[in-house]
């Protein structure tokens, strides 16, 4: 089932901004336990993150795809999953819920609506962490969502997990978190000076990973298209009466025994078609939640 425009917008919205709350909000909740041990600071994110992230990809995955990130966003509409015209709603989606999220995680623990980071995460080092953070981040994605698709919202929160902490940057991979994180000056907060380095690099991560996949799955993509073009070409034509008259009505077989010639198809050619085409949509984990 494929829901309309607003729902899907509405979904990101939520999704994303309930995925910043949990980053926010386990960041100045580890930070005010830890009793100033980063590690155990980084910890506690850590395990909120992951934890919320797989149980928001199971709530909305069935609604918008749960793509909750401008990078997805535009790598799923790169392989056609998306429309071109829907991605503008759906970043704006991203991003407004994500400002949200820091907002909300504000207000819970009584800090000001928004306050510019002064947390430094700057050089090239980090930079490329994050290149790294999200290569990895939509590698899991292209590969679980084109052949183990029932275990992606868990592999994508496992991964986040372990990023955490084997890159530099701990692995913020999303454009709109790093907007939103900028407005908050705590643990988890980043400069906005260091926002741009960010952002670039996470859409070249994406893009880098999309183009890799593309050759390590290459008959995925090529035969969508092939099966896309079959399908249209394949459409029937309309009967002319004069061509109906020639078609013998069948017999109404209401109350005769089935002697073997009449086996019930087990899948309606219309459902098969519509099973083919959404294996291949893009991400496409939306479809079987």
């Amino acid at each position: 089932m494929k829901f309309n425009l607003r729902v899907r917008f509405t979904a990101e919205f939520l999704g994303t901004a309930f995925l910043v709350a949990a980053v926010v909000g386990s960041g100045i909740m580890g930070e005010r336990l830890a009793g100033g041990n980063v590690a155990i600071a980084l910890l506690a994110n850590t395990i909120a993150t992951g934890a919320a992230l797989v149980s928001l990809i199971l709530t909305f995955g069935s609604i918008s795809g749960a793509h909750f990130n401008p990078a997805v966003t535009l790598a799923d509409a790169l392989e056609r999953g998306i429309p071109w015209p829907e991605v503008p709603a759906y970043v704006t989606a991203q991003c407004a819920g994500a400002i949200l999220g820091a907002v909300v995680a504000h207000l819970m623990f009584r800090l000001p609506l928004y306050s510019l980071s002064s947390h430094a995460r700057a050089g090239w080092s980090l930079v490329f962490g994050e290149f790294v953070a999200t290569f990895g981040l939509l590698s899991v994605i292209w590969g679980c969502s084109r052949l183990r698709l029932t275990v992606l919202p868990f592999a994508v929160a496992s991964y986040i997990t372990a990023a955490y902490w084997f890159t530099s940057s701990t692995s913020f991979a999303n454009p709109a978190v790093t907007i939103a994180r900028s407005l908050s000056n705590t643990f988890a907060g980043i400069r906005p000076a260091d926002v741009p380095w960010f952002i670039a690099a996470q859409f070249a991560g994406a893009f880098a990973a999309t183009l890799l996949f593309r050759r390590l799955v290459p008959t995925f993509a090529s035969s969508c298209r092939r099966d896309s073009r079959s399908s249209s070409q394949a459409r029937p034509s309309p009967v002319s009466d004069s061509d109906r008259s020639l078609i013998a009505p069948q017999p109404d077989r209401g109350g005769e025994e089935c002697r073997g010639d009449c086996q019930a198809d087990p899948q309606p050619r219309a459902a098969q078609e519509t099973t083919q085409g959404d294996m291949c949509h893009g991400v496409g984990w939306e479809h079987i939640w």
